[in-house]
């Protein structure tokens, strides 16, 4: 199927913002979407003794959108910049002792640091109150160093670009795991963490026969309690504020290649990827939407030889990939060659059934995604022989073994000959991630194996002179469609959102998908805000029945808000906007300017540790009215006095930091976020019954409730609500488009994501 006659307007926006390579000054190095195809393909093509030959099947593969190689190759290859391809790590098993905690601290900053993503099994840490020999004191848990790591993620992203992203993950016989599980149930903490118990096969036994259950740390029984009740307080946990997830661990290094010589216990941040201590996640994905030959035709099909032939040429490129990036740790380098694990999957599968005019979730999808994904599988596995006959295995290849692994007892019969005759050059192969900003590049084609979330939304476009024009997102299928049938004909039965999917048809596609995946599967079961507990805690468990290694649900609730509102099928015209709309902001690309007189207020507190009150003074500036309304204002400078001279450095350096991104314009409610996350170190204090971690979290206390006050921010007794709905806004665009796709927070707007 040809491309589109003219690409969406996100997509090349998202190019722009993200892949498209510019010198240190802005100026474009990339002056077209062929250039980024060509530059990544000729870095690719470097371990090749024909590079150029190979540069140009590797540009073929990309061209028209059918291969994408994942945002940091995209980004970063061939850019003569010190940065890994890697999209994501597990780090090393943490040691219980303070020495080799901040050390891992340290592992983590410098991961993080080059951009990549972050898992970690805090398992290995003792409880909150075991005893620490030799120093005479109590331990203070796992959820105290999670928050160290919180706030050294929130550092490294203020520092950068990119937002960080990290998996924690426990285990369901930690003492400590009831903390765990209630962990998000207070907002803003914890938020640069996505959390997951390790269920283990025991416990899901100890579940179903409402068994007794001991929560043990080395050899010590601390608790006993029913299984079935701590099911329930996780599932009632993830039911109220969407997590903590579940990986069902056993089943994960049961089916895995690599079971002979290594052990996994935690994931990189989205949970496609179990890893090893050190493990490594290198991605791309075969975009489906662009194989399907004669689209909304009764005779459409998707081009398994195309398919076939992409795989092989992605599996050399990953395999290459390996060799050229560079790696935050030596660990991360040893790791990754001596396995050479890959992750290839797959894009626009929703999008890709709608054009062969199946419903997602339907038997016929259930069957078609089998098919689809046994190809991929089989394809993928003899080029990895044929790499291994060309360039050798990889290192810790033992051939009984890995023959021996229940997973690869499934593959074809000639594929396993073919592993016995070669070997194989990646121990792993497949794994289905979260693909949100690639797959807006790649014209807004749908999610990974997701369904599509809506066919149309508004969007908005921020202008250069501050100025916002709104206008109409579509999804791949719902273009091409309209532009082959016309306007006015009917969509089809196949043209089903999100939302009017049950959660089984859900689980049917990830536990059809799983079956031909070799790693696992990063998936959202969105779930309406009035489904019964006792109905949602039974996801989980048909999860586990039905083969998934994993199980993530998102429901609307009033901690993480709801997601973006889909569009009815027929679109608004395009239209501009002078001013913000209600409750909307702007962003600009210069500072305003200051009136000679402000309205505002001064705030006094009282920091307990202080001798003097912290007086902070907030000026606002007035934008223009709606017609016939009162002129709105929004935060513009702040000012923070005290004759507590300790405090005068900081405070004027906050203030002035402040005040500038103040007068930038945008979404700087993110100011609150930040400074209600600091904790001090040596404690927080008690204010008007309540506990504020540290001073920077009273001040901005103060600074929300002015914001609040002011009609800037909504008054948190409506949860958020905007239009009857409670939307979640992006970190980046401020816009309330922010959904929760494949485990990752992704913007329907922008095309921020959190974890691409």
């Amino acid at each position: 199927m040809g491309a589109m006659t003219q690409l969406a307007p996100i997509s090349q926006r998202i190019w722009d913002m993200k892949y498209r390579l510019k010198t240190a000054g802005g100026v474009s190095v990339d002056k077209s979407i062929a250039d980024t195809w060509r530059r990544v393909a000729r870095a690719v093509a470097e371990p090749e003794s024909d590079a150029s030959a190979w540069a140009e099947r590797f540009h073929g593969a990309m061209n028209d959108f059918r291969f994408l190689p994942a945002g940091r190759i995209l980004a970063g290859a061939g850019a003569e910049r010190r940065v890994t391809l890697f999209n994501c790590f597990v780090m090393g098993a943490i040691p219980d002792d303070m020495g080799g905690i901040f050390e891992h601290l340290r592992e983590a900053a410098l991961t993080m640091q080059q951009g990549g993503g972050i898992g970690y099994d805090f398992s290995t840490l003792r409880p909150k109150g075991a005893p620490v020999h030799g120093v005479g004191a109590d331990a203070s848990g796992p959820l105290s160093f999670m928050e160290v790591w919180d706030a050294m993620c929130r550092t490294i992203m203020s520092a950068g670009s990119r937002r960080g992203a990290m998996m924690a993950t426990l285990r369901c016989d930690h003492p400590d795991i009831e903390a765990f599980i209630a962990a998000k149930s207070m907002p803003g903490r914890l938020r640069m963490f996505n959390l997951s118990v390790l269920a283990t096969d025991a416990f899901m036994a100890a579940v179903r026969n409402d068994d007794a259950w001991d929560l043990v740390f080395d050899g010590t029984v601390h608790k006993t309690l029913q299984a079935r009740d701590l099911w329930d307080r996780i599932m009632r946990a993830t039911h109220a504020y969407a997590e903590p997830g579940v990986i069902f661990i056993d089943r994960v290094n049961r089916l895995n290649n690599l079971a002979y010589c290594e052990s996994i216990a935690a994931t990189n941040p989205c949970g496609e990827q179990p890893l090893p201590p050190y493990g490594t996640c290198l991605l791309g994905s075969v975009n489906l939407a662009r194989l399907v030959e004669r689209p909304f035709e009764d005779d459409a099909r998707l081009d398994l030889r195309a398919l076939g032939d992409l795989a092989r040429v992605a599996v050399r490129m990953l395999d290459n990939v390996i060799d050229i990036s560079n790696y935050p740790l030596p660990r991360q380098r040893h790791e990754a060659h001596a396995k050479r694990r890959i992750g290839l999957g797959i894009t626009g599968l929703a999008d890709a059934l709608i054009l062969c005019g199946v419903r997602y979730g339907s038997p016929r999808a259930v069957a078609l995604t089998e098919e689809w994904l046994a190809t991929l599988e089989r394809e993928a596995y003899l080029a990895s022989t044929e790499l291994a006959r060309e360039k050798g295995p990889f290192p810790l290849f033992d051939a009984d073994a890995y023959l021996a692994g229940e997973y690869v007892r499934t593959l074809p019969p000639e594929v396993r000959e073919a592993i016995r005759r070669d070997g194989i050059r990646n121990a792993l192969l497949t794994s289905l991630a979260p693909t949100g900003t690639i797959s807006l590049f790649a014209d807004n084609v749908s999610s990974g194996i997701e369904p599509v979330f809506s066919f149309t939304h508004t969007r908005t476009l921020l202008l250069p002179d501050g100025t916002r024009r709104e206008e109409i997102a579509s999804d791949f299928a719902y273009r091409l469609f309209r532009r082959l049938k016309g306007e006015r004909a009917p969509l089809t039965e196949a043209f089903v959102e999100a939302a009017a999917l049950s959660p089984q048809d859900h689980l049917a596609m990830q536990a059809a998908a799983q079956k031909h995946v070799d790693s696992s599967i990063s998936k959202t079961i969105n779930v309406p805000a009035d489904i019964p507990f006792e109905e949602f805690k039974d996801i989980y468990l048909h999860a586990y029945g039905q083969g998934c290694k994993g199980c993530t649900t998102y429901r609307p609730n009033d901690i993480t808000g709801a997601v973006l509102e889909a569009l009815p099928e027929t679109p608004a015209p395009e239209r501009r906007s002078e001013r913000p709309a209600e409750g909307g902001v702007v962003y600009m690309t210069q500072p305003l300017n200051r009136p000679d007189a402000l309205p505002g207020r001064t705030y006094k507190i009282r920091w307990p540790e202080s001798d003097h009150a912290i007086y902070i003074t907030l000026n606002d500036i007035l934008q223009d009215a709606p017609a016939g309304g009162q002129p709105r204002r929004r935060p513009f400078e702040v000012f923070i006095n005290s004759k507590n001279m300790e405090h005068y450095a900081w405070t004027v350096a906050l203030t002035r930091m402040i005040s500038a991104v103040f007068r930038r314009g945008g979404d700087v409610s993110f100011v609150v976020e930040e400074l209600k996350a600091v904790f001090d170190p040596r404690g927080g204090q008690w204010m008007n019954g309540r506990y504020v971690p540290s001073l920077l979290a009273a001040i901005g206390d103060v600074i929300e409730r002015h914001m609040v006050d002011i009609g800037f921010l909504p008054h948190p007794a409506s949860g958020g609500k905007e239009d009857g709905t409670r939307h979640r806004h992006c970190p980046q665009c401020g816009q309330p488009a922010l959904a929760r796709m494949e485990g990752c927070d992704t913007c329907t707007d922008c095309g921020y994501s959190k974890c691409s």
